[in-house]
């Protein structure tokens, strides 16, 4: 009994189950209870609905049959969905899965095209999209990469072989071949070397060089009336003295030296013809032999062209460098007619001539206790420093072509001027230590490197200023590992070797293809008649452009090196 109100609600009475839980059999009790209350069946599955609706009137719905009480009205849920018949609870026929596959895509085509005209297609995530387009590019740009560089690989093993410097003949005796490999372990150490001579006149270095930059370029000079000279060690008036006056054993030229010395960095064939004379040495270089020319990319990945015509061939590079690297050594002088002037003149100069600023000193180095050897080095300019004169070293490096060194000066030299030199140190080391040695071998306080590239890619006539750096040569053989003790213990080992021969001719040889040198044993009369003053044959011949763009003479570049090559030959 539940009271409130003044009105009293009966709960009637709840029976009790003792055997289980839920109503107890209904055939046991004799419960009064309420008549037209209908059951509603149902299953675990099946969601309950409402127990009575007390809003559902008679009243609401005119239609309804009044011959029901309208009282159990709240209690019919016939017309529930929510409580299926009990027949329906039983039909597990109307139980179905849900299909989880996603819809078939539409064959893309003309048939699909017009079978969906009605459906407009579900837009695309353009940032998705935008991510596979580059995907696919990496992809593609990775694949010509990999086949550039298989093609490339190719290329290289398919190329022909080098050739050799001199033509080996069939009577030459081989006496040795020494590998490149024994030289890496070679060490000696020379007390500081004396002058014995000083002779030639140099002229001072402009520093306003220094500021040079690739934005205000300097056009280079030609220096068609000076003269160089590129004399061998036995046709050297000087060195012919001091060899019948004893004062040494072992006699050579800076080039000679630093081409043994950093032998083990070379490429390309090179030869030394060696001469015993009696108790002495005498290290000299063939007439027209390329050791007056200079290499360019001898140390590259990037094979050069092989045809010789061409103007990016190896030899025709190298005459290029050649005749960049005199005009450079006397363009960044001061020419105001004021020189510094040595004990004598120009050994090699005739009187009145006009000849390119150069000193030569003739140094001796102590090798053993009765050997010594003289060497004729070279120092291109003079600098005046708090009233101390410094001597210089003059070299350019040239840029022929940017897609071959893959860095471009004009636009890395004042940013990146560092990875530009470490590109130069990869594709030209043997150039570079050889530099570095000429300017230990004579002193030199700083040695000048001039960055030097064409005006146009296909000119190899015109050539542009695009900056000058200076180095000290100890610091920069250190950075570039060039090892002193290990230069000299080299030299030291092929003097030995040569000074156990008898006397007679002989030739040093790199091989052409192998990191290794040959000894050859030739007559006595071998390169004598080498030079022959004929033009070459004309598929040797580089052949000039038809323009200059300076208006000077289309074969001004050949001039020079034709003035080159025969004034060796005095």
């Amino acid at each position: 009994m539940v009271g409130g109100g003044g009105g009293e609600f009966e709960v009637g009475e709840v029976p009790f189950n003792p055997d289980g839980w839920g109503p107890p059999d209904s055939s046991n009790l004799n419960l009064n209870l309420p008549v037209n209350v209908p059951f509603a069946p149902f299953s675990r599955s099946d969601k309950l609905g409402r127990i009575a609706d007390w809003t559902r009137t008679n009243f609401n719905n005119p239609n309804q049959n009044r011959s029901k009480n309208p009282s159990d009205s709240v209690f019919d849920f016939s017309n529930d969905d929510s409580f299926p018949s009990s027949g329906a609870a039983d039909d597990d026929s109307s139980f179905r899965l849900v299909d989880g596959k996603p819809p078939p895509k539409p064959k893309f085509g003309p048939k699909w095209r017009f079978q969906q005209q009605r459906q407009l297609p579900q837009r695309r995530d353009e940032e998705v999209e935008a991510k596979k387009r580059e995907a696919e590019k990496e992809r593609a740009r990775r694949d010509r990469h990999y086949h550039n560089n298989r093609s490339n690989a190719n290329n290289m093993m398919r190329r022909e072989p080098l050739k050799s410097s001199v033509d080996i003949q069939p009577e030459w005796n081989m006496l040795d071949q020494i590998p490149f490999s024994t030289f890496s372990k070679l060490s000696f150490s020379v007390p500081e070397p004396e002058d014995l001579l000083l002779c030639g006149a140099l002229e001072f270095y402009d520093r306003s060089f220094d500021r040079i930059t690739p934005k205000n370029e300097r056009r280079l000079e030609r220096f068609k009336n000076r003269n160089f000279f590129k004399v061998t060690t036995t046709d050297d008036p000087v060195i012919r003295r001091l060899a019948s006056e004893d004062k040494a054993t072992v006699f050579a030229t800076d080039t000679i030296l630093s081409t043994l010395m950093c032998a083990p960095r070379s490429v390309y064939s090179w030869d030394i013809v060696v001469q015993r004379v009696g108790n002495k040495l005498f290290f000299d270089k063939r007439d027209g032999s390329q050791l007056d020319l200079l290499s360019v990319h001898e140390t590259s990945q990037e094979p050069l062209p092989e045809a010789k015509d061409d103007i990016n061939s190896s030899y025709s590079l190298g005459v290029e460098a050649a005749y960049i690297n005199q005009n450079f050594s006397q363009q960044v002088l001061i020419r105001d007619g004021k020189k510094v002037a040595f004990d004598e003149p120009n050994p090699f100069a005739s009187e009145g001539e006009e000849v390119a600023s150069v000193a030569y000193r003739y140094r001796r180095w102590k090798l053993d206790n009765d050997m010594y050897l003289v060497a004729r080095c070279e120092v291109q300019s003079v600098v005046e420093i708090n009233n101390q004169r410094s001597f210089l070293t003059l070299n350019a490096l040239n840029e022929f072509d940017s897609k071959y060194s893959g860095v471009d000066w004009r636009q890395k030299l004042e940013t990146q001027r560092g990875a530009v030199l470490a590109t130069e140190l990869k594709n030209n080391a043997n150039k570079m230590a050889k530099w570095t040695a000429q300017a230990l071998l004579a002193s030199a306080d700083m040695m000048k490197l001039g960055y030097v590239s064409r005006v146009h890619p296909r000119d190899h006539f015109n050539h542009v200023i695009l900056a000058v750096v200076g180095y000290k040569p100890r610091e920069f053989a250190s950075q570039i590992n060039l090892n002193t003790s290990n230069m000299w213990g080299i030299v030291k080992s092929i003097v030995d070797l040569c000074m156990k021969l008898n006397e007679g001719k002989y030739v040093l040889v790199k091989d052409p293809s192998k990191p290794q040198v040959r000894i050859y044993e030739v007559p006595a009369d071998a390169f004598e008649n080498d030079y022959v003053e004929e033009p070459l044959p004309e598929d040797e011949q580089v052949q000039p452009p038809t323009e200059d763009a300076e208006g000077a003479e289309p074969n001004a570049a050949t001039n020079d090196v034709e003035e080159k090559e025969s004034v060796a030959q005095a």
